[in-house]
C-alpha cells in the first residue's frame, strides 16, 4: 500500500491568522471568514481530487477544516497530533512588531532564517521531521496509488513539503507558504536519483484575488468554486 498522490491542506482563516498572531499549538478557531473559505476550499478541491484517506491536525482550525471535506468525501476523519503546527512557545499570540520589541535580537535571527533558543520552541527541524515521519507514515497506509489529504498548518506544511522533495529545511528558503484553505499537490516519483516525491502544484485554491479571499468575499466575475488562485 502507498499512496500516489498526497494533498496538503492548511486550515481556513481564524482572528490570530488576521491579526497577523503567531498561532503555533495554540487551538485558535476558525473564524466566519475562515468556515465561508473552507466550503468554498472543500467544495473545489472535491472537484479535482477524490480522497482515500483524510488525516489532520488535532487542533481544532485544522480538524474543522478537514470535516468539511470529509462531509463532502463521505469518509472519517482522522486526527493525528504529530501534524500540528510548529510550537513558537511564549511567542504564541503576539504580532510581529510585539515580538521585537520584546525580544529584538531573538527576532532578527529568526526572521534572518536562523532558529533562536526559546523555551518552548520547536526548530525547524524538528517540525520537519516530525511532518515528514507523519506523511511518510500515512501515506504507506494509503490504498496503492490512492490519494491521501493531509490537513495541517502554514509553518508545519512547508517545512514538511520541503524535507518531503529532499531539501534541507534549515537552509533551502524556495517555497513560500500558502494561503488560507489552500493546498499543495505531491506525486509521488520514480527513477534513480530523485527524491521518493515531487511537488506537482502549490498554493492552490479558489479562483479568487486574494485580497477578497482575505476578506470572505467572492470576486465579481468568477465562479467561487474553479480552482487555480489569481495572483494580484
Amino acid at each position: 500500500m502507498s499512496a500516489g498522490t498526497v494533498v496538503l491542506w492548511r486550515h481556513g482563516r481564524t482572528a490570530w491568522n488576521a491579526e497577523h498572531r503567531l498561532q503555533g499549538a495554540t487551538d485558535i478557531p476558525l473564524d466566519d471568514i475562515g468556515r465561508w473559505q473552507v466550503g468554498q476550499a472543500a467544495q473545489g478541491l472535491s472537484e479535482r481530487h477524490v480522497p482515500d484517506r483524510i488525516v489532520t491536525s488535532d487542533l481544532g482550525r485544522a480538524a474543522d477544516t478537514a470535516q468539511a471535506l470529509a462531509d463532502l468525501a463521505g469518509l472519517p476523519v482522522e486526527p493525528d497530533p504529530r501534524l500540528r503546527e510548529r510550537r513558537f512557545g511564549e511567542w504564541e499570540g503576539l504580532t510581529g512588531d510585539e515580538i521585537a520589541l520584546r525580544w529584538p535580537e531573538q527576532y532578527e535571527t529568526w526572521r534572518s532564517g536562523h532558529d533562536p533558543h526559546r523555551e518552548g520552541a520547536e526548530t525547524r527541524r524538528d517540525v520537519a521531521d516530525r511532518m515528514a515521519g507523519a506523511i511518510a507514515d500515512h501515506a504507506s497506509r494509503t490504498a496503492t496509488g490512492g490519494t491521501l489529504v493531509v490537513v495541517s498548518h502554514g509553518a508545519a506544511i512547508t517545512l514538511g513539503l520541503v524535507t518531503l522533495l529532499g531539501l534541507d529545511p534549515e537552509s533551502w528558503r524556495g517555497v513560500f507558504g500558502l494561503h488560507n484553505a489552500h493546498w499543495s499537490v505531491l506525486r509521488r516519483s520514480s527513477g534513480a536519483g530523485r527524491p521518493r516525491w515531487a511537488l506537482e502544484a502549490h498554493n492552490q485554491g479558489p479562483a479568487v484575488i486574494v485580497d477578497d479571499w482575505n476578506e470572505g468575499r467572492p470576486t465579481e466575475g468568477v465562479p467561487s468554486t474553479t480552482a487555480d488562485a489569481l495572483r494580484t
